[in-house]
């Protein structure tokens, strides 16, 4: 059992089926050692997006929800590399998440919800885990979610 599989299942995840693309575009794009993952939405274990992870936040919004929706859109991302490399430990390191919220008005503390799924990478990868990273509130993201995160994954040979 790989390194990372192993961290996976001692955290108590079991990696989604990969879903697929909503529209037009690849799921990921491998470019030189450079591991480029579309975004991915909240889904859950039955393939549906949650009614607590649809919609927007409000300046007084409680982050709770975005911040499960985010952890759910880095597991997705994660069951997105194992399809795009097949062994998890061929991730180097993750380079970069691009953080998405769906906003109505101000909403200050989106970098709070944004942890979760920065959480999720450096549990799963350990030190190859830490990232830059993005995080914006948005008009709107695809079929009403809440959250949709990106990420840049760096593979070795």
């Amino acid at each position: 059992m790989s390194l990372v599989a192993k961290r996976l299942e001692e955290l108590g995840i079991t990696l989604p089926p990969p879903a697929k693309p909503v529209a037009t575009y690849v799921p990921f794009k491998r470019v030189g050692a450079l591991l480029f993952v579309s975004g991915q939405l909240p889904f859950g274990p039955d393939g549906r997006i949650a009614p607590e992870h649809l919609g927007k936040l409000g300046p007084h919004a409680s982050l709770d929800a975005a911040g499960e929706a985010a952890r759910l859109c880095a597991i997705a991302l994660v069951a997105q590399a194992q399809a795009a490399v097949d062994d998890l430990d061929r991730i180097a390191q993750v380079v970069r998440l691009g953080g998405f919220f769906a906003v109505e008005g101000a909403c200050d503390e989106l970098a709070k919800a944004m942890n979760a799924a920065s959480s999720v990478m450096c549990a799963v990868f350990g030190a190859p885990g830490v990232h830059a990273r993005t995080t914006v509130g948005v008009a709107c993201l695809p079929l009403g979610a809440i959250a949709e995160v990106e990420a840049i994954f760096e593979i070795r040979a």
